[in-house]
């Protein structure tokens, strides 16, 4: 598949991007204990669920095992079909196309798939999202034929005080948690989100907590954290005022903002609020300043 030209990753790919860090994660969340040098491969695909913002990493272990992690800021209940069309396409570019013809079984790597969630609305500490749970129950009303299919996701809440065993084992993770939880004091206390980010990042380079990375990374951090959480901000309206396909609209209006379209024009043509569009205008200008 070819890359997306516009992909921009989230801070916690860009952390969790390097198979260093990737092996730190996998052995916290999974309770394994891989060496660091496991045979590892990262496999995320660009262009396939999201546009404008990349929360998924996706690697295999050797042959045996493809892990896909997603991060999210907000639960959607339809990760179970969004990681299965994803899975689907990643087994295309693992897989020789035409060593589904032959007659032998064909042997392929078990997914397992892992969300971490740290939004700011109550969420139990662990849940299972399944594939099941989206059938069309009047399906039950008909005679099967034998064939099924499940997948489940399992979904972590990795916020700060929750699943503290998991999140200390891995150190990126744990600063990853105390950094976006001091963003959300500062903001809490009346700072905007730039101020807030930046106020966050200062406190963790006095204190030692992801000090070089953000030292390195400080202006991408800030571009990355002000696009993705107002931009967020913008899709729970969105869905708020009917639009349940918000998550797919704002992606759509960023692409026409891009093309420098007028608001309002926007606003009619997705039948939006004006809001709504120029908090994703904003977004889109801060993650390009």
């Amino acid at each position: 598949m070819s890359a997306n030209r516009e992909y921009k990753s989230s801070m916690f790919a860009s952390l969790f991007g390097n198979i260093g860090e990737l092996i730190s994660l996998y052995n916290a969340v999974s309770g394994a204990s891989l060496p660091p040098n496991a045979p590892i491969s990262i496999e995320t695909l660009e262009d396939v669920l999201f546009n404008e913002r990349k929360n998924d990493i996706a690697f295999t272990l050797g042959d045996k095992i493809v892990v896909l992690f997603e991060h999210q800021s907000s639960i959607n209940e339809n990760m179970p079909l969004r990681m299965l069309i994803y899975l689907a396409r990643l087994y295309e570019k693992l897989i020789d196309s035409k060593a589904i013809y032959r007659s032998s079984l064909l042997t392929i790597p078990k997914p397992d798939f892992i969300v971490l969630y740290n939004g700011t609305k109550p969420f139990e500490d662990e849940k299972t999202l399944r594939l099941s749970d989206a059938y069309n129950k009047d399906g039950g009303m008909l005679p099967g034929l034998g064939g099924s299919m499940e997948l489940e996701v399992k979904v972590i809440n990795i916020n700060e005080g929750r699943n503290d065993e998991i999140v200390k084992k891995c150190e990126t993770l744990y600063g990853y948690v105390r950094f976006t939880g001091k963003v959300r004091r500062y903001q809490a206390a009346g700072d905007d989100l730039q101020k807030a980010i930046t106020k966050a990042a200062q406190d963790c380079i006095n204190e030692g907590i992801l000090a070089e990375y953000l030292k390195t990374h400080a202006s991408e951090v800030l571009n990355m954290l002000t696009i993705e959480w107002n931009a967020e901000t913008a899709r729970e309206v969105a869905i708020e005022e009917g639009r349940e396909e918000g998550l797919d609209v704002s992606a759509q209006i960023i692409t026409e903002l891009k093309a420098n379209k007028p608001i309002n024009e926007i606003a009619r043509k997705y039948n939006v609020s004006v809001k709504i569009v120029k908090k994703l205008q904003t977004a889109l200008l801060a993650a390009s300043a």
